[in-house]
């Protein structure tokens, strides 16, 4: 083991570690990340990547954060190909900018990662959003630009203001026109000369005029008309005066508390009276209803006034072809020999017409309605029920209750108001009138009447 000691070995092994920590110490130092594994690559594509060189810096927030490994021609396009620490959090939102760093042409790429909420993108990926705002090409260009823009204002200018291009331009006419007014005053004042001087003596007359008022001293000047200005405007103060001080009853309305607040309570009491009358509902109702047995029409006319949702009253007059019935039962037949054989009977109805008065009062409870009142001229009571979004309506009602009438109905609505109806009236034939009905009505709200009232054509 001799040769361990000698001195060829010793420089050997010295010049291996000086080496070895040179490039541990040169991979530490440089802006290639892509060194010990720890980067990550991306690329994109830039129609002109004049001003990038290989291995120059890529920045984020103007730190150095990786390089660019590689520029190659793909598509008719440059390619380039960059590297960047792990620790950057490029996402798929994430966009490049050329950037330039002096008035040289000299470029690198300035990386923005995008928003954190998005993806993160994947390793060696395409960054598609680019902005080339450092080229210096492009302010040359825009440069070139405004002075071609500036060069046609001035050549549009000159030809609006030469004799020939006058008519040619906007400018042109403009500049002509006010030539010609110039002209046109000049002349006018030329002609007018004797006219614009007497205007002037008129002037004149006036103003001596005014002077003369504003000197006189009599009674009737200027100064009586001051004078009787004063006294209105002492009146004027000796009435905020008392007012101010609670006198009179503008004063007392005014000042006094009690009286603004009794105004007050007075003007609120109106006011809910109005919004009271405005938020009752007001409805008209006609109904037809055919009666089978007594094949006549009985017809129904009413106001229902609801001033709330729980409750309505409802008033109505009822024409009655069936009003009174009146039944004849004549004997056909019997035994005169036998007294205790039963004889043979026929009935005969009589319907008179009748005219009756229904007032009710109803409270709804969400789709049943319990009312009560006069029903056809008879105390009674009934039960509504709603079903199908309140299209359809079961009814019962009970009234006359010596001969305990019980009126059944079923109410559908077609269409805005319109609706039919159909039951048995007297289902018990307590008062010998039972009898099913048919019959159809309209049902207007007062927003249906305020339509109708908008739309006619007078």
């Amino acid at each position: 083991m001799n040769w361990l000691r000698a001195a060829e070995f010793k420089v050997g092994m010295l010049v291996i570690v000086v080496g070895s920590l040179i490039a541990v110490m040169s991979m530490q130092v440089s802006d290639d990340p892509s060194y010990l594994g720890r980067s990550k690559k991306a690329w994109f594509l830039l129609p002109n990547a004049g001003g990038l060189v290989k291995n120059s810096a890529v920045r984020s927030a103007g730190i150095p954060v990786g390089v660019i490994k590689n520029i190659t021609l793909q598509d008719g396009k440059a390619r380039i190909e960059i590297t960047v620490k792990s620790d950057v959090p490029l996402t798929t939102s994430a966009s490049v900018e050329i950037k330039s760093q002096g008035i040289l042409g000299d470029k690198h790429v300035e990386v923005y990662p995008g928003s954190p909420t998005d993806p993160p993108l994947e390793d060696n990926a395409q960054i598609l959003t680019v902005k080339d705002s450092g080229s210096l090409d492009n302010v040359v260009g825009q440069i070139s630009e405004v002075t071609g823009s500036l060069k046609e204002v001035a050549k549009n200018l000159q030809e609006a203001t030469s004799a020939d291009g006058t008519r040619a331009h906007v400018l042109g006419r403009i500049v002509k026109n006010i030539e010609t007014l110039t002209e046109d005053l000049a002349h006018m004042t030329t002609e007018n000369r004797d006219k614009i001087g007497d205007i002037v003596d008129d002037v004149h007359e006036v103003t001596a005029s005014l002077r003369e008022v504003m000197n006189d001293k009599s009674d009737t000047g200027l100064k009586e008309t001051w004078k009787r200005l004063s006294n209105s405007v002492k009146n004027l103060d000796e009435i905020t005066s008392k007012i101010n001080k609670g006198e009179g009853a503008i004063g007392k309305l005014v000042s006094d508390e009690a009286t603004a607040e009794n105004v007050t309570s007075a003007i609120d009491g109106l006011s809910g009276l109005v919004d009271t009358a405005s938020r009752i509902q007001t409805a008209f109702d006609y109904r037809a209803e055919y009666l089978s047995d007594a094949q006549a029409t009985k017809s129904y006319i009413g106001v229902q006034i609801q001033p709330g949702l729980d409750r309505y009253y409802y008033i109505a007059v009822v024409d009655d072809p069936a009003g009174v019935v009146e039944t004849t039962r004549t004997e056909v037949s019997g035994d005169s020999t036998n007294p205790s054989s039963p004889a043979d009977y026929t009935e005969k109805k009589t319907y008179q017409n009748k005219i009756k008065f229904t007032v009710l009062f109803a409270k709804n409870f969400w789709d049943l309605t319990i009312k009560g009142g006069l029903i056809e001229n008879s105390g009674g009571f009934g039960v509504d029920y709603h079903f199908f979004r309140r299209k359809l309506k079961f009814s019962v009602e009970a009234f006359d209750f010596s001969k305990t009438n019980i009126r059944s109905s079923l109410t559908y609505t077609l269409y805005r108001g319109i609706y039919v109806t159909g039951g048995v009236n007297d289902a018990l034939n307590k008062g010998n009138a039972q009898t099913g009905y048919l019959g159809a009505g309209l049902f207007l709200t007062n927003d249906d009447l305020k339509l109708l009232l908008t739309k006619a054509p007078f």
